[in-house]
């Protein structure tokens, strides 16, 4: 079922392209734009570059989240996952991976030109990288509780992102954190150890809660 439900949202996101382009060229232009804002200094772009990259993947994120369980509600057809025999957290367990394979994913195959635009050695790119593998998919498990609960309200985006970004503020705080610490040649084994437990917990919980939500969203 699991399968069957990540196949269907690929399938209708590679059919509306926009979905899948709007996120990345929303990352493209701020890692691009900081650059040219600031000025070529390598050194004041390695200071920025985590928090520029960060904040620039999570509103990425945020903007794919919106649709997540939106046109299933319009048509009818979430109605009809809160009526089938399989577990409606293993549902939402699907979309949301289905929601980083298309969002998630292609920033971490983008953080290479990230690093080339904001000047970061491979270390502190291998920081990165690991930063975006370990606390995308956790703000995606965490953005679908909100985008359960504001499923059913008109332009609920703006309260999405209220509900959303103090959620994910300790995935920034320690993804910027283990990047400042490769670039300066510290250990990161710890801010990893706790992104990954972060990662685990929100795996494990927020499809129970989001399910929770979306009944109480449409009933």
């Amino acid at each position: 079922m699991l399968r069957c439900v990540m196949k269907r949202e690929l399938q209708i996101a590679f059919r509306r392209g926009a979905d899948i382009a709007n996120p990345l060229w929303f990352f493209l232009i701020v890692i691009t734009l900081f650059p040219l804002g600031i000025g070529p200094d390598p050194q004041l772009l390695v200071r920025i570059a985590p928090g520029v990259v960060w904040v620039a993947a999570l509103l990425s994120c945020l903007l794919a989240l919106e649709r997540l369980f939106r046109d299933d509600f319009i048509d009818g057809s979430l109605e009809q996952l809160l009526l089938l025999p399989t577990p409606l957290a293993l549902t939402v367990s699907g979309k949301v991976a289905a929601h980083w394979l298309v969002t998630g994913l292609p920033l971490l195959l983008l953080s290479p030109l990230a690093t080339l635009l904001l000047s970061l050695d491979f270390p502190t790119w291998r920081a990165l990288a690991l930063t975006l593998l370990l606390g995308t998919p956790t703000l995606s498990f965490l953005g679908a509780i909100g985008a359960a609960l504001t499923v059913g309200l008109r332009r609920g985006g703006i309260l999405l992102s209220v509900l959303v970004l103090p959620l994910a503020i300790p995935v920034l705080i320690f993804s910027c954190a283990a990047i400042d610490a490769a670039a300066m040649r510290l250990p990161i084994g710890g801010y990893l150890a706790i992104l990954g437990a972060m990662l685990v917990a929100s795996a494990t919980l927020t499809p129970f809660a989001t399910a929770a939500a979306l009944r109480v969203s449409v009933h």
